[in-house]
């Protein structure tokens, strides 16, 4: 029966795999892609309130019953995001109640109607570079920068999967263009950027934000959002931003879990006097930070990220506070 099975997969490979988030419609799977699919949704479901761990283990169960192939998820009507199926990470997208960092997509919601240059540092795949230059995000004027050389390839096809609308870079952000950096660890959302003394294999240019800006990769005449996840290099990349921040800018930095300390968010107050803002998701709505105190409720779990947003900006500090969250 499980061989039987197996065939009938196998055939449905030849064919995309395809899931629709707002309809919860799937094409092109087989029997064995949709009890897989029903498995990953079910653990998904299961340990969302635990911050999904021990979710990454169940998938790569479920990945050794099917071929390996990718799966397309729509996002809307007018954003397609691939990446591999069962993947550890991304097939919590397969959850349609499930709400990825739902602050960012609240706060982009909230700013469709403004013409900007987002600026998706630590890219990854590509997620929020395909929203944000969707129409329903305001089709805003993208650049996404990747520093492994593997999600840079994953980057790559979900731009050609997207009418290539948005621009991407393999490259690492740091204080200033020039050098190298080697990619470290063996998660894709997880890697860590080791800066080098000299170029190497596999190394990586270093880039940094003003520099693309004068490069003319970032339009600085358009107010700027910057999502800034480069893994351990967020002090380098903010000084190498020094220029954009200054103007209508807003930088959303990934807090860890388990800096109990909260040092991203303390550089950004005391060392860049920036206006900091953190999504409430009792209130789900953005407060504005007086200090860390309030991050020690909100970060529960120590293997997640957290968002913070850092502005000297009115019109983003205005938008801010106007941005509401309904979860799914």
């Amino acid at each position: 029966m499980e061989a039987s099975l197996r065939q009938v997969d196998e055939a449905e490979a030849e064919r995309p795999l395809a899931f629709d988030r707002e309809s919860g419609t799937l094409t092109g799977a087989g029997v064995l892609d949709r009890m897989a699919v029903l498995t990953l949704q079910a653990g998904s479901i299961l340990t969302r309130h635990y911050g999904h761990r021990g979710y990454r283990l169940g998938c790569k169960a479920v990945a050794n019953l099917v071929p390996e192939r990718d799966v397309v998820v729509r996002l809307n009507g007018d954003a397609d995001f691939a990446f591999p199926f069962c993947d550890g990470y991304w097939s919590r997208m397969l959850n349609r109640k499930y709400d990825y960092e739902e602050e960012i997509e609240a706060f982009l919601r909230s700013a469709s109607d403004v013409r900007y240059s987002f600026v998706d540092c630590g890219a990854n795949f590509g997620y929020w570079s395909v929203l944000a230059s969707s129409r329903a995000f305001g089709g805003q004027a993208t650049l996404a920068i990747e520093a492994s050389r593997g999600n840079a390839k994953r980057l790559a096809r979900n731009a050609r999967l997207n009418g290539g609308r948005f621009r991407w870079l393999n490259a690492a952000v740091g204080e200033a263009s020039g050098g190298f950096a080697r990619i470290t660890g063996a998660r894709h959302e997880a890697f860590g950027t080791l800066a080098l003394a000299e170029n190497e294999p596999e190394a990586v240019p270093i880039v940094s934000l003003d520099g693309l800006a004068a490069d003319g990769l970032i339009d600085a005449a358009l107010p700027v959002v910057i999502k800034l996840d480069v893994e351990g290099m967020e002090i380098e990349a903010l000084a190498g931003a020094a220029g954009l921040l200054q103007r209508d800018c807003v930088v959303i930095c990934e807090e860890h879990g388990l800096d109990r300390s909260h040092g991203i968010t303390r550089h950004l107050i005391g060392e860049l006097s920036l206006r900091v803002f953190v999504f409430d998701p009792e209130l789900c709505r953005f407060i504005r930070l007086d200090g860390v105190g309030r991050l020690d409720r909100i970060k529960r779990h120590a293997w997640v990220g957290y968002n913070v947003f850092a502005t000297s900006s009115t019109l983003w500090e205005e938008r801010l506070l106007a941005a509401t969250w309904r979860h799914r």
